[in-house]
């Protein structure tokens, strides 16, 4: 290369040539550092608690009211073989209401989190949830609860976490990351187990980390 005129293409080339390798390579170096996770589809729906009778005490009769379920389906592919499960794997929502009033001009920003444990490797079906009351709904909403998740929600963000470092993320409507933009309301979604939803479909969603 000593020996090459530097006006010549020859020089000019070669002076490319480093760039020229990082963009033919950078698929390859992609695949290599694709995430063990992703987030493969959001989905909500307004949803009533469940009928339960029983016995041994009288029981009160009150009209269902509706939740907010806000569901995640999310694919797990370990990065070392050795690893079977992950016990450190946290799923937090950002659910943009259109609440716009007074105290929340732009909409209510809800956020919340889904401590996961025992997450297993090589699956492409996994699914947790979280929800929002109908008193939640009531207070956001000025006291009209919407009727459908089409008219309550702007848009959804999920982010998937591990040891603290974001894994994956998406959006409902496809719109990248807008959430940092909003300030933040917590408080209001509800994991499972703090709903009359607790007992149902235990197999059908990941397991919940003991606080």
């Amino acid at each position: 290369m000593n020996n090459v005129p530097r006006n010549s293409p020859l020089w000019k080339f070669l002076q490319l040539l480093p760039a020229i390798l990082l963009v033919v390579s950078s698929p390859f170096l992609e695949a290599q550092t694709a995430s063990e996770f992703a987030i493969t589809k959001i989905e909500s729906q307004i949803v009533t608690r469940p009928a339960v009778n029983y016995s041994g005490a009288t029981q009160k009769t009150v009209q269902p009211k509706s939740w907010l379920e806000i569901e995640v389906t999310f694919a797990s592919q370990s990065a070392s073989p050795a690893e079977k499960y992950t016990d450190d794997l946290v799923i937090n929502y950002y659910v943009l209401l259109s609440n716009k009033t007074v105290a929340f001009p732009q909409g209510a920003l809800l956020t919340g989190q889904t401590a996961l444990t025992s997450v297993p490797a090589k699956q492409n079906d996994l699914k947790s949830v979280i929800y929002l009351s109908p008193r939640s709904m009531e207070r956001l909403f000025d006291g009209k609860a919407p009727t459908s998740s089409s008219s309550a929600i702007v848009d959804i963000g999920v982010t998937l976490t591990k040891q603290g470092q974001v894994v994956a993320q998406k959006s409902l409507k496809g719109s990248g990351v807008w959430w940092p933009q909003f300030q933040q309301t917590p408080g209001y979604l509800l994991n499972k187990s703090e709903t009359p939803f607790a007992s149902l479909n235990w197999e059908y969603y990941e397991q919940v980390k003991k606080q």
